[in-house]
């Protein structure tokens, strides 16, 4: 070893002695409470000749396997030897200081944690894995594997919080790093030896601007490159990007959450108190949904199968419960009565490779986020429904059906022997919680994902009990094959092989599907009496779709002004949608798995669109569909109508003028008004706000394609009154139907807005503080938008920035009516794309 006299670097030989590890000891600030001095790897050091690039690989196993153990025991002499099994019992983890009392993770650092640091590490997509909404969360730590990767080619081990490992000395063997100290036990290094506390202290040291737009250094993107320093690599990430600290791009905690993030952390991070007893009015209703759920008949276990099937997502809260606990349906080894022991799989139809399957309700133990939150009310009339819809009518149950892939991926072969009309009216009576689960569900990540569909659309629903139920089963008995999805192919799938599979039953389905309409129509007029009521009374009948180019939303209504293309779904259509990107959609699969998901969607969406067509004139059909589809070839407009997707008769709706799309969503709207008792217009919230908000509304053009696709405005009125809006940007596209190249094909001239009072969406791009009085101020700069510096003028004026020095004081505030807007239910919005312009 040897050290460089103008920087200290310490430079020690690695491997063959051709490259050097350098490491520097660095001072410790003289404003931080307890001394310390870090160790930082800064890097390799490369002799002046570069040896050949096949030894590239020689390169890589020097630093992994000669490099690591040095700068292990580097830390060891240090901090100590690291413990991965410290924070295993979590009951022995107990303060080392006695500065004074240890605050409550519970109480006083979760709160902040949240409000800081969750709104961008809640889920998924969190960057480095990092979920700190709980304590399991905090002391699971961080990965440098990325779980969205659309380019891996085979598929991950899944690393889902509270499934697929229970301890941090578990995740520790599944490469994931620990963001507190695992040393020794002393103040001085649960501080120096805490990556969370070294990235808070960070921005301590280096605040963001107080104004302005931050550096192009900072990318905010979606998919930008994660780096995610371990214990090791802090060091050098502190000297390379002084400015990255966390908050990542948004302004520092205070002076008091610092402060006691900090005591919290130099007290060894306990989980210390724990969440109250439940109340014996919910143990109760535990008791009662887990009965029924756990039911010995064939018929029971198959019925509550199907429910955990499409429920595994949800977010379930029981109707009498005031306290908002919230509980997730899990499969367990383990029946009612004793600790639950959940079954970890891939997918929700996976075997789970015991001998009899529970189903059971478990608490769900971390911080409640908007972009995962699919909200679920168990009640006494939820039970009484589930009860008659899938148990007083007689069907037999002689066998359960097998969890072999061919079988368990698809529906209409594993739940055969329930009528196919009770499966489908769950699916309507749940209509926006069934859409949501591919809205909310990890699908919704990313671009990708999310190109098969157009920016705003209006969904309707096939009215059930409309043809003899014995032709349904037979039909959907006959088509089984037909219907198969992606997931039978597993995690790992090819990508070509099963896309050609697919195109080809598709095209037979059509056939038969068009042969199955011809016959069950023959007797009936095709008018609005097929388009499902809501049965009077379920607003669940008219749903509207917004896409925010890498994420979406759903909503119940007729949202917004008329949109390009209109959704009317079937049960085949419907089941299919979850099975493809729900219950089937493994986020930790290959390219092939996640390529044949988007390319399948492709057959769904236009099957919904020929639903729609078909209440069309005859004449009128081919119009509509070639609008639809610009740009897209004829094979592909022959899916959608006239090809194998087809119905050879005339529409039976009376037609009065020569728009006939608009006279046909005229119609429904007007059949659907005693269900959609809620209309999301901003004249609806607020008549005299709503005239200048509907002015915005009606702006279209190039002008909004320089406006985010999300933005939430508050209008502060002349009585104090703060008052919460959405402003949507819908994209204009030729068509949807092609995987790559979006931006060919958006119609700028084309773009429209949607403005609607609340919040729609979980991932605001922008917050727009107005005076009510600026508000048409604010419509004029959004019509007259041309550049980029129109725009900044814009945000200069009436956005609150990622640098805003009240930046925080609004974001809780739109937080906190976010959360009212439902009786508190609402989970937090997440920051993580706010935009930075």
């Amino acid at each position: 070893m040897r050290v460089d006299a103008g920087t200290g670097d310490r430079v020690s030989p690695c491997g063959d002695n051709r490259y050097f590890q350098v490491t520097r000891v660095l001072p410790a600030p003289a404003d931080v409470s307890v001394k310390r001095s870090v160790l930082e790897v800064t890097g390799i050091m490369r002799p002046r000749r570069d040896p050949l690039r096949i030894r590239v690989a020689f390169i890589g196993a020097c630093l992994f396997v000669a490099c690591a153990p040095w700068e292990q025991r580097q830390l060891d002499q240090r901090f100590g030897s690291a413990d991965p099994t410290r924070f295993d019992d979590r009951a022995a983890v107990a303060p080392k200081s006695s500065t004074g009392a240890s605050p409550s993770f519970r109480k006083d650092v979760l709160p902040i944690l949240e409000r800081r640091c969750v709104v961008c590490h809640g889920c998924y997509d969190a960057p480095c894995q990092l979920k700190l909404g709980s304590w399991e969360g905090v002391t699971r730590g961080a990965s440098q594997n990325k779980v969205h990767e659309g380019d891996r080619l085979r598929e991950a081990k899944p690393t889902r919080l509270f499934e697929d490992a229970q301890k941090p000395s578990d995740w520790r063997r599944m490469s994931f790093f620990p963001m507190l100290n695992e040393r020794n036990a002393d103040a001085q290094t649960n501080l120096a030896g805490s990556l969370l506390y070294r990235l808070l202290e960070l921005k301590r040291r280096h605040p963001s601007p107080k104004t302005g737009v931050l550096p192009p250094s900072l990318d905010f993107s979606v998919d930008r490159k994660q780096i995610c320093p371990n214990l090791t690599q802090i060091g050098e990430f502190e000297t390379q990007h002084p400015d990255w600290g966390m908050p990542f791009g948004l302004p520092g905690l205070d002076a008091n959450e610092h402060e006691l993030i900090s005591r919290w952390l130099e007290q060894g991070a306990p989980e210390g108190d724990k969440p109250p007893p439940m109340d014996a009015g919910l143990l109760v209703d535990l008791q009662v949904w887990e009965t029924f759920l756990g039911g010995d008949s064939l018929k029971a276990q198959l019925v509550a199968r199907y429910l955990y099937e499409h429920l595994f997502l949800a977010t379930i809260h029981f109707e009498s419960d005031k306290s908002q606990t919230r509980f997730r349906l899990v499969r367990s080894a383990t029946p009612p009565g004793q600790p639950i022991q959940v079954i970890p799989t891939r997918r929700p139809y996976d075997d789970p490779h015991v001998h009899r399957v529970y189903y059971r309700l478990a608490p769900i133990r971390e911080t409640n986020v908007e972009k995962t939150d699919m909200r679920y009310v168990f009640g006494p009339q939820r039970l009484a429904r589930l009860k008659s819809l899938f148990f007083d009518t007689p069907y037999d149950v002689t066998e359960l059906p097998s969890y072999k892939p061919e079988v368990a991926t698809n529906p209409f072969l594993a739940f055969a022997a329930i009528p196919t009309r009770l499966r489908y009216q769950f699916l309507i009576d749940n209509a926006q919680f069934t859409m949501m689960g591919f809205i909310k569900g990890p699908v919704c990540r990313g671009q990708l994902a999310l190109n098969v569909i157009e920016d705003q659309f209006w969904v309707f629903f096939v009215a059930p009990h409309k043809d003899p139920a014995e032709w349904q089963d037979a039909f959907f008995k006959r088509e089984a094959k037909n219907l198969s999805l992606p997931a039978a192919w597993g995690s790992g799938s090819p990508i070509v092989i099963p896309w050609l599979e697919y195109k080809h039953r598709q095209d037979d389905f059509l056939m038969a599907k068009s042969h199955y309409l011809e016959k069950a129509l023959a007797p009936r007029k095709i008018d609005l009496s097929l388009i499902w009521d809501g049965d009077g009374t379920n607003p669940n009948a008219a749903l509207t779709v917004f896409r925010h180019f890498n994420s979406a939303t759903v909503v119940q209504g007729l949202v917004g002004a008329e949109p390009k293309t209109v959704w009317v779904l079937s049960y085949s259509e419907f089941e299919r949608i979850h099975y493809l990107l729900v219950a089937g959609y493994d986020v930790f699969g290959n390219i092939g798995h996640h390529l044949n998901t988007r390319l399948y969607m492709d057959f769904l969406r236009m099957q919904a669109e020929f639903n729609f067509l078909v209440l069309l004139p005859q004449k009128s059909r081919k119009q509509v569909r070639d609008l639809w589809y610009r740009g897209a070839s004829d094979s592909v407009k022959e899916h959608v109508y006239g090809g194998p997707a087809h119905l050879d008769r005339e529409s039976d709706v009376p037609y009065k003028t020569d728009n006939p799309k608009r006279e046909l969503l005229a119609l429904l709207s007007a059949r659907l008004a005693p269900v959609l008792k809620t209309q999301r217009t901003p004249t609806s919230s607020d008549p005299l706000i709503g005239r200048d908000l509907e002015d915005l509304s009606s702006v279209r053009g190039p002008s909004l394609s320089f406006l985010p696709e999300s933005v939430v405005l508050r209008i502060d009125g002349a009585d104090d009154q703060k008052r919460y809006f959405t402003i949507l940007r819908n994209t204009g596209h030729s068509n949807v139907s092609e995987l790559l190249r979006e931006e060919e094909r958006i119609l700028p001239a084309e773009n429209t807005l949607t403005v609607a009072p609340g919040f729609i969406g979980a991932y605001p791009n922008a917050l727009y503080v107005v005076a009510e009085a600026e508000v048409p101020n604010l419509t004029e700069a959004i019509a007259h938008l041309a550049s980029e510096a129109d725009y900044k003028h814009l945000a200069d004026r009436f956005a609150i920035r990622r640098t805003h020095p009240d930046f925080w004081r609004h974001a809780d505030a739109m937080q906190s009516a976010h959360a009212e807007a439902d009786g508190g239910h609402h989970g937090l919005l997440d920051l993580s794309r706010f935009e930075n312009r």
